[in-house]
């Protein structure tokens, strides 16, 4: 069955309006047919609905059923990702949104080689990413889509997540620190922030500013991980200790 995201507005009266993209794909890829059933999500919940009326600009749908969508995990963790080359934070946002991220923050660090040089530019990458996001919310059948947001400075990055109730910051030098040696201390909180250097890691001063805000120096193992990996290896322990992986679907 085919699965789209709509906005509230797209819903009224028992029926879901499908326009757009997503209108393209089901009435030209899929070759949707009337009596046709889709799944449309919104709000956290999933809209099972029966094709009514193909047009030549939107698909009405007539819903059939509403139930309310349970892979969204009670941790709701941002991953602020220092801005990697080349297309490197394409498979950052694909991956960590499967893993059950709640939104993504790209942050320019002092060792970013890349760098978003110009306000059109950066809207361009957010509209990517954005569509990234979308598609693999959808492909892994998530409740929400994950945000990705504006990029920022280090600076705000380590305010914002240390607005979280447990935030933390993976770092090669540190040794004697995991995950599973803080974690007890945390049962049952509901927000969670990572925050991942670029290729080439963190400059001390930045570890000490995070420190100082009350960020958790951790790490990830006696290897060193490549930008794109350590924050999936990050998000997946978290999501494993305090989140919903270890608990099965329910």
């Amino acid at each position: 069955m085919s699965r789209y995201f709509v906005e509230e507005a797209q819903i009224a009266n028992g029926r879901i309006n499908i326009v757009g993209e997503d209108f393209q794909h089901l009435k030209k890829v899929l070759r949707a047919q009337l009596k046709d059933e889709v799944t449309a999500c919104c709000g956290g919940f999933d809209y099972t609905a029966e094709i009514e009326e193909i047009n030549d600009s939107s698909i009405i749908c007539i819903i059939t059923d509403v139930n309310k969508n349970f892979t969204e995990s009670p941790l709701k963790v941002t991953l602020f990702q220092g801005l990697p080359k080349s297309d490197k934070m394409e498979l950052i946002i694909q991956k960590c949104v499967e893993l059950g991220v709640w939104e993504i923050v790209p942050v320019i660090t002092d060792r970013c080689v890349s760098r978003i040089n110009t306000d059109k530019d950066a809207k361009n990458k957010l509209a990517r990413w954005q569509k990234i996001a979308r598609e693999a919310a959808k492909q892994c059948n998530r409740g929400t889509i994950p945000n990705i947001l504006y990029p920022i400075t280090f600076k705000e990055a380590v305010e914002k997540a240390s607005q979280a109730e447990l935030a933390i910051i993976p770092y090669e030098k540190e040794s004697a620190v995991g995950l599973k040696n803080i974690v007890p201390r945390y049962e049952g909180i509901t927000s969670g922030s990572i925050i991942i250097g670029p290729e080439g890691g963190f400059e001390e001063k930045e570890v000490q500013m995070a420190e100082d805000r009350g960020v958790k120096k951790i790490s990830l193992g006696p290897r060193i991980l490549r930008t794109e990996t350590a924050g999936m290896v990050a998000l997946s322990l978290l999501m494993y200790e305090l989140g919903d992986v270890s608990n099965g679907r329910t």
